[in-house]
């Protein structure tokens, strides 16, 4: 079996890999540097991108499977690029949050790495950086919000602004029902409901390999989210690592 990277840390007697351990022996089983594979959760949770504000939720459940799978779950917060609040653009910043990340992975003792991510800048910078490090590495993408409703219908939380804004312009909708819309837009936890570019992200990361299948457009809200992030999906995120994927190589 190919020797973990987090040996080069861990292993041995000398003055260095004592200090390794024992800075990180708190909360973690004994056996923790034994052969155990470190696993990153790089995590773009914030309340500033409301597509990932669930994500700490979902790096709960992930810790929980890492460590059912005989792993030692590791959290490492990372740049997160909200598009709805970023000014001028979150694309601006897309490759710098994949070069933080990339020298995150790079410099601590990490052996794999869960990626979560739940916007189209978010995912492909985790993936531009873990392949970067050429880490083992899975996607877990936050998934699509609920459809809103509105006027009976369905509202679309990008296509429905556009469509009502256009009603506003045209004098078929008033000012007040225009306004009375925004509540009714985002209904639940998750990214943008439509087939746009977080959508097509998640789905293009599952098409690559990197996500556990099917899984690429739940819902948070529903249950077949969390599943996937225990048991069974638990142990498919630690059996890869000493596999050697899913990675650039």
């Amino acid at each position: 079996m190919e020797r973990l990277r987090s040996a080069q840390w861990y292993e041995g007697q000398d003055r260095n890999a004592y200090i390794h351990r024992a800075w990180m022996r708190r909360g973690v089983p004994g056996d923790a540097f034994t052969g155990r594979p470190q696993i990153a959760i790089a995590n773009t949770a914030s309340d500033l991108t409301p597509c990932n504000a669930h994500l700490n939720e979902v790096a709960a459940s992930v810790r929980n499977g890492v460590y059912e799978a005989g792993g030692i779950p590791l959290d490492l917060p990372v740049v997160s690029l909200g598009e709805t609040q970023v000014r001028p653009t979150a694309m601006l910043w897309r490759n710098m949050a994949a070069m933080a990340t990339e020298e995150m992975l790079r410099a601590n003792p990490v052996d794999g790495v869960v990626l979560l991510g739940g916007c189209d800048k978010t995912i492909p910078s985790l993936l531009m950086a873990a392949a970067s490090v050429d880490l083992p590495a899975v996607v877990v993408p936050g998934g699509p919000m609920l459809n809103g409703t509105f006027r009976g219908g369905l509202l679309g939380c990008g296509t429905g602004v556009w469509q009502l804004s256009e009603e506003v312009r045209a004098g078929t909708l008033s000012q007040e029902e225009f306004t009375r819309s925004e509540s009714a837009m985002i209904r639940s936890r998750g990214h943008c409901n439509t087939m746009g570019t977080a959508s097509t992200m998640a789905l293009v990361a599952e098409a690559l390999g990197t996500v556990v299948p099917g899984t690429a457009g739940t819902p948070p809200p529903t249950a077949g989210c969390w599943r996937p992030r225990t048991t069974p999906g638990g142990s498919r995120w630690t059996w890869w690592v000493p596999a050697g994927g899913p990675r650039r190589s």
